[in-house]
């Protein structure tokens, strides 16, 4: 699955000439982001050696189960198993695209709760947020590529890669329990967190 094949819902509604053509696309365009950076974690717990498809659902059940598992605790859920950060991987365009995709979601979260930003969007903007996440999208599947063979688009994330990957994990998890700790220490988000976007 390509970034483009991905996409091509994006751009169909975005081309669509409707007057919602900007917002619906905008959105759509942000849970792809969503959903990838949250495919890539999975996939890249699922390479411990410990995890077989035997565990998958029990995998999906304790994912389920933690209700403020969101974007940002994704990332660093990859960060900490990874031997290199995403920022390490993405190199000198990361800190520029990671504002692009944190000024989107916080404009997705005002527009999902029915509230007003401060940026009285008009078709343009929204259409310039599409391309930032977009360009986010495109950079974290060069770097899952990089890091362990999955762009976090392809489907069923739940699937053995490289069988060496694993081995340069900084810490793998031993067990369905500890994958439940680490989604604590992790991914969860903590009381008082703020965005880098200040949202």
């Amino acid at each position: 699955m390509s970034i483009e094949n991905e996409f091509a819902t994006v751009d169909l509604v975005a081309n669509a000439g409707v007057a919602t053509s900007g917002i619906d696309a905008f959105a759509l365009s942000v849970i792809k982001a969503d959903r990838q950076i949250r495919r890539l974690f999975t996939h890249i717990v699922f390479q411990c050696p410990a995890f077989t498809r035997a565990d998958v659902p029990a995998l999906r059940t304790a994912l389920w189960e933690r209700k403020r598992c969101y974007f940002e605790g994704f990332v660093r859920g990859i960060d900490g198993i990874l031997p290199m950060s995403l920022d390490q991987l993405i190199g000198a365009s990361y800190q520029p695209l990671r504002l692009g995709i944190d000024n989107a979601i916080e404009v997705r979260n005002k527009v999902f709760h029915g509230q007003l930003t401060d940026q009285s969007l008009c078709q343009p903007d929204l259409l310039a947020h599409v391309g930032n996440v977009r360009a986010w999208c495109q950079a974290i599947a060069n770097a899952g590529m990089q890091a362990v063979g999955y762009d976090g688009f392809q489907r069923n994330s739940f699937r053995k890669g490289r069988p060496e990957v694993a081995r340069t994990f900084k810490r793998t998890l031993p067990n369905v329990a500890e994958y439940r700790r680490f989604l604590g220490d992790w991914v969860i988000r903590r009381e008082g967190w703020q965005s880098p976007a200040g949202w």
